[in-house]
C-alpha cells in the first residue's frame, strides 16, 4: 500500500483570523504581537511579509521596516478555538492526526483512496471543507514521508497544494534547491559554500562519512538524507501519546533570550488555553530544543505542585530552557507542552492550602469564558518585571 502523508499548514494563521474577523484589515500589513521594548512578532500577514517582516523578529525592527504596519494583540483563545475546529475537520479525514502546533498537523492518509479518491482529490476536498467551515485557507503538502510533505506544503503558499509522488523525491528536492531545503538556513548555507557546495546535486556527491566528518554526526546525517529526499526522521519521531504541545521553527536561528522567552510565554498561554478548553490537566511540563546541527533535546519536569496556570508552564519552561541553553547559543526550534494528561477541571490531589496559581487559573478560565462570548479580553505579562496587569 502506498504511503500517503499530508502536511496541513494554516496560512499566516493568527493574522488570517484577525483579517477574517475584521474585514477592514484585509489587504493591510499587520503583525500579531505586543508593543513593549522586548516584544517580538508572533505572526506577520502576507502583506507584511512583502516588507521583510517575519515571526520572531523584534517588534522594533518590524516597525522600522514597515512603519505603517498594524500591530494586533494576540487573542490566544480565539486562535485555539479555530485551531480546534480545523483539527476536528482533519480527524474526519484520518484517524491518525499528529498535531505539531496550533497551526499545523500531519495526517496519514494511506489507504483512504476509496473514501476520498486520489490524494490530490482528497486534499482539494479537505481545503474546501476548511474554507467553508472557518473562512480560512490552508496549504497542503502531499508526500510519501513527513519530511517531503512538510516541504511540499510550503512550496506554493498561501492556499497551496503540492503533491510529490513516490520516486519523484529527488526531482522535487532539486526543484526546491539548496537555499529552500528545509533545515538549511543561512549559517548552514555559508558552511556548505565554504566547501563549494551550492546545489543539492553537488551535496549528493558527498558520502555520509565525509559529511559527518565535515559537519558533525547529526548535521551530516541530516544533509545526506535530505538532499536525497529521504525522511531524516525529524518529524516522524514525534510522540504519539496524548499531550498538548506546540513548537516554533525559526526562520533564522535565534540567539537572544528575549526572543526565546517571548516565544515560551506565548506558547505557554496557547498550551494552557487549549488545556482549559479541552478540560485537561497535565502532570508534566516539557520543552524541546533543536540546535543548528540538528541535535535535539527534550527536557521534562513533573512538579510536586499541581499545574494550574500558564505562568507555571512558563516558569518551569524557562528553568528547563536554561539547563541546556545560554545566551548566544543559536536555537533552530523551541517547543513546550503539557504531558501525562488526565480529564477534569480540578487536580486529582487537592492542595491543603490554597495555591496562588489557583487564582491565576480562575482568571484564565474567566478570560476563556468571556472570549467565547466574543469579548476581547487580554492577559498581559511584563517580562521585564514579571508582573501581570
Amino acid at each position: 500500500m502506498e504511503r500517503v502523508i499530508f502536511h496541513v499548514d494554516m496560512d499566516a494563521f493568527y493574522a488570517a483570523i484577525e483579517q477574517h474577523d475584521n474585514p477592514s484589515l484585509v489587504g493591510k500589513p499587520l503583525v500579531i504581537g505586543g508593543l513593549g521594548p522586548r516584544s517580538v512578532v508572533s505572526t506577520a500577514s502576507y502583506e507584511a511579509r512583502k516588507f521583510g517582516l517575519h515571526s520572531a523578529m523584534p517588534m522594533a525592527r518590524a516597525l522600522e521596516l514597515c512603519p505603517q504596519v498594524l500591530v494586533i494583540k494576540p487573542n490566544m483563545h480565539r486562535y485555539s478555538q479555530v485551531s480546534k475546529a480545523v483539527m476536528e475537520i482533519l480527524r474526519t479525514f484520518s484517524p491518525d492526526v499528529q498535531q505539531l502546533s496550533i497551526d499545523e498537523a500531519f495526517l496519514d492518509m494511506s489507504g483512504t483512496r476509496r473514501l476520498y479518491g486520489l490524494p490530490r482529490e482528497a486534499a482539494l476536498l479537505l481545503k474546501r471543507k476548511v474554507n467553508e467551515e472557518t473562512g480560512l485557507t490552508i496549504s497542503v503538502g502531499i508526500g510519501p514521508s513527513h519530511f517531503i510533505a512538510k516541504m511540499a506544503s510550503d512550496y506554493n503558499k498561501p492556499d497551496g497544494l503540492c503533491r510529490v509522488s513516490p520516486g519523484r523525491e529527488i526531482a522535487f528536492i532539486d526543484a526546491v534547491g539548496l537555499k529552500k531545503l528545509w533545515g538549511v538556513g543561512k549559517v548552514t548555507q555559508a558552511l556548505l559554500a565554504q566547501k563549494h557546495i551550492h546545489t543539492t546535486a553537488e551535496l549528493r556527491e558527498f558520502t555520509l562519512p565525509s559529511l559527518q566528518s565535515l559537519f558533525g554526526n547529526s548535521m551530516g546525517s541530516f544533509l545526506y538524507s535530505a538532499c536525497r529526499g529521504v525522511d531524516p526522521g525529524i518529524f516522524s519521531s514525534q510522540a504519539k501519546s496524548h499531550s498538548i504541545s506546540t513548537e516554533t521553527t525559526f526562520i533564522e536561528d535565534v540567539t537572544t533570550k528575549e526572543v526565546l522567552e517571548q516565544n515560551l510565554l506565548q506558547m505557554s498561554h496557547e498550551v494552557m488555553f487549549r488545556a482549559l478548553d479541552e478540560k485537561q490537566i497535565g502532570r508534566t511540563i516539557g520543552i524541546k530544543l533543536r540546535f543548528p546541527d540538528f541535535s535535539t533535546y527534550t527536557l521534562q519536569v513533573t512538579p510536586k505542585a499541581n499545574i494550574y496556570s500558564a505562568e507555571q508552564i512558563y516558569t518551569y519552561g524557562k528553568e528547563l530552557l536554561y539547563q541546556k541553553w545560554h545566551e548566544g547559543l543559536p536555537v533552530r526550534l523551541i517547543g513546550i507542552g503539557l504531558y501525562q494528561l488526565y480529564d477534569g477541571e480540578k487536580p486529582l490531589q487537592e492542595e491543603l492550602f490554597e495555591d496562588p496559581y489557583q487564582k491565576r487559573r480562575e482568571l484564565e478560565k474567566a478570560i476563556l469564558k468571556m472570549q467565547k462570548k466574543g469579548q476581547q479580553v487580554f492577559k498581559a505579562t511584563n517580562l521585564d518585571k514579571g508582573t501581570e496587569h
